[in-house]
């Protein structure tokens, strides 16, 4: 049984959405079996929500769909203002915050971390040990996801991989070459998968959705 449903976990990609800042496109989500949809908190970017439409669009999930809160570098009041005032399922830290910050929450956490280099991607997994996992984006700094830029998945070392959510620059139409190379445990995508920031389309999500359990599907 626990061979079964090993297999299971490697041949099924869960799918996050980051950047939802509509209630219709996260029932849109959730609609065509995303796993998780992202709420961005973090002011400077475009896809920014507010804790009133936040709290419309948690209130709209239906039930089995992961909200996750997404901070740089916050001060401690405003990430828990945000649990203290949402159904937040888990946390998503995208600066330069410790470990031992990113646990001090009531709430499990994952942590983004840029890809420079193997041996530097390697020390700093090892640094966020308790992160339920590691997404893994381009290197940009100071961006709260949605560059809209690839990087080298081949630096990404095959002892990671069951743990990574693979990010950056990620669409429908390079999405299934990017899970048949790494074999990732999921997904992340935003401006890949919008009308205009913060917009989602919902064809660019249907196709999205096609390929990625396309791909799946071939490697059961």
């Amino acid at each position: 049984m626990a061979i079964t449903v090993q297999s299971e976990m490697q041949t099924r990609t869960r799918v996050k959405i980051c950047g939802i800042t509509r209630p219709e496109d996260a029932l849109a989500a959730a609609r065509l079996g995303v796993d998780a949809i992202g709420l961005v908190f973090y002011a400077k970017s475009p896809r920014h929500v507010e804790l009133s439409r936040a709290q419309q669009i948690c209130q709209a999930l239906p039930a089995f769909v992961t909200s996750v809160a997404l901070f740089l570098n916050p001060e401690q009041a405003q990430v828990q203002q945000v649990i203290d005032e949402l159904s937040i399922d888990l946390l998503q830290f995208h600066g330069s915050e410790n470990a031992e910050f990113c646990a001090s929450f009531s709430r499990p956490y994952i942590k983004a971390l840029g890809v420079e280099g193997e041996h530097q991607l390697q020390q700093l997994v090892g640094e966020y040990s308790q992160a339920r996992g590691v997404l893994l984006d381009s290197h940009v700094q100071g961006a709260a996801g949605g560059t809209g830029k690839t990087f080298d998945w081949s630096l990404i070392p095959a002892e990671l991989r069951e743990k990574v959510i693979l990010a950056g620059g990620l669409n429908a139409d390079n999405v299934a070459q990017a899970i048949a190379q790494i074999r990732p445990y999921g997904v992340d995508l935003s401006s890949g998968v919008e009308a205009s920031p913060g917009i989602k389309d919902i064809q660019l999500m249907t196709r999205l959705m096609q390929q990625v359990k396309r791909v799946d599907c071939e490697y059961e």
